[in-house]
């Protein structure tokens, strides 16, 4: 199910007329995902009301519906669901920062922290995406959880807001989030420009990570996959070549200088081993789960292999946005779907089905008199 993009201006400003409650897409426990009717609540000083138009589903949606967790995060209380959105600030934050009334915004959703006390973990000051205190909207890593913004009008802190053109489709800004976290992976390979590249799992951030390399230069870029549909959106997205993951030889003939894993699964990280060549990269965005895991450890040795974790993002939001603005980065074609609010369910049902979707989207539009 498809709908237009957003062109329509929400009721702005201060004396914006603002509803008391809306729908909002909630986990409460495992298999039990609802879209309830919530109060909207009192902005803080530092927050703007923003109206979510779009929102994409990630994995880590998927996860809390389906499994009550994702990795180590467990549910403990009901979670609004959501940290891709796009947006509309509809009341500016009351202490005059950041943007405007009637802003289009996209939102960077984590808010960085050094941790408590003096046995805090360590990070680096300039990477805030590994400080152990970071939360992150939709998130059940801490209790009280850290609800996301799958809600029709939600309250943020205006640091979280990234003001966007009016030139730049508000359907396609939901997809900001996820390619912000591609493009970190990406440049953590460093430079790409005219190296061979293999994407392993072309689900939607393998398929905007390909999107990112073939804007970064790369000369040649092989996408893999189980499933035919996403090796049809890594195509349109830039992959020169694709190949399906149980082709081992070919994958393995590929010789990669860059190597992006992101199927998150043991498997793909032995394609991804497998296929890079003597003294390549390989970056590893794609999240295994918690515990050992089999890896070819004794080929990336022989073969000196860069092994690079990646995680989430940091300022590369900004990067993402002017690279869309200009039209350097397309990503178009990685959103498959959109369902209304009121589907969140048969959204989430075909989120779940990488042979048949890419990015799904949920479209928080409703009609005037129901707002």
């Amino acid at each position: 199910m498809t709908h237009p993009a957003a062109t329509e201006k929400a009721s702005t400003g201060a004396d914006a007329v603002l509803p008391v409650s809306g729908p909002a897409v909630v986990a409460h426990g495992k298999g039990d995902l609802r879209v309830d009717d919530l109060p909207l609540k009192a902005p803080g000083p530092d927050e703007a009301v923003v109206e979510v138009l779009y929102g994409g589903i990630c994995g880590s949606d998927l996860h809390y519906w389906l499994h009550g967790a994702a990795g180590e995060s467990i549910l403990k209380a009901p979670l609004v669901l959501g940290h891709e959105i796009s947006g509309r600030v509809v009341r500016a934050a009351a202490n005059g920062a950041g943007p405007v009334a009637g802003t289009p915004v996209a939102v960077h959703p984590a808010t960085p922290g050094p941790g408590a006390g003096p046995d805090a973990p360590r990070y680096p000051a300039e990477r805030p995406n590994l400080s152990p205190g970071c939360t992150y909207l939709g998130s059940a890593a801490r209790y009280p959880h850290t609800d996301g913004a799958f809600s029709r009008y939600v309250n943020l802190p205006v640091r979280m807001l990234r003001p966007l053109p009016d030139t730049l489709d508000l359907r396609t800004a939901a997809l900001i989030e996820p390619a912000s976290v591609a493009w970190h992976a990406v440049a953590r390979a460093g430079d790409v420009a005219g190296k061979t590249a293999l994407v392993i799992g072309s689900g939607p951030i393998g398929a905007l990570a390909v999107a990112v390399l073939k804007r970064a230069g790369a000369a040649r870029i092989v996408a893999v996959d189980m499933h035919a549909k996403p090796l049809e959106i890594a195509a349109a997205v830039g992959a020169d070549e694709v190949l399906t993951a149980t082709d081992s030889e070919a994958i393995n003939a590929v010789q990669a200088d860059v190597v992006i894993e992101s199927s998150g699964n043991h498997h793909g990280l032995a394609s991804a081993i497998q296929g890079a060549a003597r003294g390549g990269t390989v970056v590893m965005v794609g999240l295994l789960p918690t515990g050992p895991q089999p890896v070819l450890i004794s080929l990336a040795i022989t073969r000196e292999l860069d092994l690079k974790g990646s995680f989430r993002f940091n300022d590369e939001i900004d990067e993402v946005i002017t690279a869309l603005t200009d039209g350097t980065l397309s990503i178009g074609p990685v959103i498959t779907h959109d369902y209304p609010v009121t589907e969140a369910l048969a959204a989430f049902d075909i989120a779940r089905n990488s042979a048949q979707s890419g990015k799904v989207l949920l479209n928080f539009r409703v009609p005037a008199d129901g707002a």
